[in-house]
């Protein structure tokens, strides 16, 4: 169905006042990145609504599927936010306006929303974004030049950046930033990156191969001087 028909028709198909929205964020010359639509002159996160029949987390994969293009993502609950005025209403009339697009004040989205919020780590080399029916251009932005974002989506982009730092000190989950083989040095460079702070090299690669997550792979032949480090990868990719 077109655009009209989906404001007009689909209020049924989905559960009432709720939404998810998913943080998707790449490594990319040692920065993290966050993957953005654009919608009139504002940037957003990418999301979607939540069918009946439907679960959160199923909803929330779809979404990012269709996204990145990507079959089995990363995905981690962030948080919900809900604020009492948190509705779109105000900013779609502008936008379907300048379109020339027929707009109703009772259209089903223009209600209040509460969304359930994720973030997904991914590699960036790896994604296919794209675009929705009314998405203008899309974009990854380092997280410390965001532009200016619809609602309160900057909100949950840089509540999912510090989220990031706290989660990775718990459990092993950069990984699904790199490719799928890579060396410790770059492993220990994406730490740095998301902690921002300096970490004793030595101390980092013997925490990380203490954990038994990682197979050092062979030597790869090297025509330049200088050390060639080893590779690794993450066991469960080859078991």
């Amino acid at each position: 169905m077109d655009i009209q028909e989906f404001l007009e028709q689909s209020a049924n198909l989905y559960l009432p006042n709720l939404s998810v929205d998913i943080v998707i964020i790449g490594y990319e010359d040692n920065q993290l990145k966050c993957l953005l639509l654009k919608i009139g002159d504002k940037w957003l996160l990418p999301g979607g609504y939540i069918e009946k029949e439907q679960s959160v987390d199923a909803a929330a994969k779809n979404v990012l599927k269709i996204r990145t293009g990507l079959e089995e993502p990363h995905l981690k609950f962030l948080s919900v936010f809900g604020n009492a005025d948190r509705q779109f209403g105000d900013e779609l009339k502008v936008f379907f306006e300048k379109k020339g697009m027929p707009w109703k004040a009772d259209f089903w989205t223009n209600a209040r929303f509460v969304t359930l919020a994720y973030y997904s780590l991914v590699d960036l080399e790896k994604t296919h974004p794209t675009l929705g029916d009314i998405d203008e251009a899309f974009s990854w932005f380092n997280f410390e030049d965001l532009p200016a974002m619809w609602m309160d989506h900057k909100t949950i982009a840089l509540e999912a950046r510090n989220r990031l730092k706290g989660d990775i000190q718990q459990e092993h989950l950069t990984y699904n930033l790199l490719p799928d083989e890579f060396t410790m040095p770059e492993l220990h460079q994406l730490h740095q990156t998301i902690l921002d702070e300096q970490l004793d090299r030595s101390r980092f690669q013997k925490k990380m191969l203490a954990s038994g997550m990682f197979e050092r792979l062979p030597l790869r032949q090297k025509n330049t001087p200088g050390r060639n480090p080893y590779q690794y990868r993450r066991k469960s990719k080859i078991d």
